[in-house]
């Protein structure tokens, strides 16, 4: 079973988003939807871009 997981990781992960996704547009419409992938999006930037500058860095 582990190795099965392994293998269909990132399937399963966008298969995962996709449902999550589309769970979120049926709730609460497709622009609240948007505008919350928006956010994520400017905050996986921000963190990507502290990530790489090595500002928490110890």
């Amino acid at each position: 079973m582990k190795n099965i997981i392994e293998d269909y990781k990132l399937p399963i992960i966008g298969g995962s988003g996709g449902l999550l996704i589309g769970v979120s547009i049926v709730s609460f419409g497709f622009f609240k939807t948007l505008f919350v992938l928006l956010l994520v999006g400017i905050g996986l930037s921000i963190g990507y871009y502290i990530q790489q500058q090595g500002m928490f860095d110890k």
